[in-house]
């Protein structure tokens, strides 16, 4: 495997400047495509620390019952996302969202769906502490596992484990879970073909159709901005409402990416759609009349070949390599 060439930064203070240095790994690589990698200057790359990530990120101690991990809610295999509208957290507790895939998570300039946490390592965080996720303590947990984390917790930070080098450890790994290998890259790569129902499905997404690349713009298939899709004509989730207190992000949440569309299902932050053709489905109506809804959102037809088309396009940004790498799991 080619090694990635990935740069250190102050993240994200100036995204723009010219990092100081680099660090080359055979880990993870960048597709061709993909803006350097930015990495925290209290945080850098190094293998070591990729590798205590990966462990804690399998860590069922994490959580107070000791039954869930990360990787409970998101699954390698289903692109780091999970198979239920919303997992159940510690002690069976259901919360009321659904766990967003991590694809490409290292490029996301806000996190959470309501976009209220700034950086990876914060994030780390809110499902410590969430009473529906881990229902756990950071620093309990840290005095837990000290013992047995004490070598690796050492050997990546020169210090013992302790909230920050758990919570920059699990950062480490996930911005190493970078995925831009699907059919659509390959075909931009000149290295496959495209059928045409994937050639027809590309004209209805971008511009000159449909225009969903305003929302869902390449490479990453996503703005990373926020929007109310129209679920709801009266918002059951406030979303970024409860982030920004303004009352026109009621109903708004991050616009996610399209990449592993196929394995992310069920749909939307609350996961209420199991099939692409019920997201098809829900925006050809238009949306529900929110008072906040996107203005993009307007109703439009499709023919039974236009959804199959969409749906193929949308197939061939799945990436298949990347949900069955063996580097994810420990």
């Amino acid at each position: 495997m080619l090694g990635c060439l990935c740069t250190f930064g102050c993240y994200p203070d100036n995204p723009t400047k010219e990092p100081p240095s680099t660090y080359t790994t055979d880990l993870f690589e960048l597709p061709e495509g993909f803006d350097p990698l930015l990495f925290p200057e209290d945080n850098g790359f190094t293998d070591v620390r990729w590798a205590l990530g990966r462990r804690l990120f399998y860590e069922n101690r994490l959580s107070l019952d000791g039954n869930v991990s990360c990787a409970t809610c998101h699954l390698p295999e289903r692109a780091f996302s999970a198979p239920e509208a919303v997992t159940p957290g510690a002690f069976g507790v259901v919360g009321e969202r659904n766990a967003s895939t991590l694809t490409n998570v290292a490029y996301q300039p806000h996190f959470m769906s309501e976009g209220g946490v700034p950086t990876l390592e914060m994030q780390v965080l809110v499902p410590l502490q969430e009473p529906s996720e881990f229902a756990h303590n950071i620093v309990t947990v840290c005095e837990e596992l000290q013992v047995e984390y004490a070598e690796a917790a050492n050997a990546a930070y020169g210090r013992e484990l302790d909230p920050f080098v758990l919570t920059r450890a699990l950062a480490t790994f996930q911005r190493s879970l970078i995925s831009g290998n699907a059919l659509w890259d390959q075909w931009q790569r000149n290295a496959a073909t495209i059928g045409a129902d994937v050639a027809r499905g590309a004209d209805l997404f971008g511009a000159g159709g449909l225009g969903c690349d305003r929302c869902h713009t390449p490479p990453m298939f996503t703005s990373h901005g926020f929007a109310n899709n129209g679920l709801e004509s009266v918002s059951v989730d406030p979303g970024r409402w409860r982030v920004t207190g303004d009352p026109s992000d009621s109903g708004a949440f991050k616009i996610p990416t399209l990449r592993n569309i196929g394995f992310t299902a069920p749909y939307m932050h609350d996961g209420r759609f199991n099939t692409l053709t019920e997201v098809l489905e829900h925006y050809a109506t238009g949306g529900a009349g929110h008072a906040h809804q996107d203005s993009l959102l307007a109703a439009f037809a499709l023919t039974e070949q236009d959804r199959t088309d969409l749906i193929a396009f949308l197939s061939a940004l799945n990436d298949s390599a990347f949900a069955v790498d063996e580097r994810w799991t420990p």
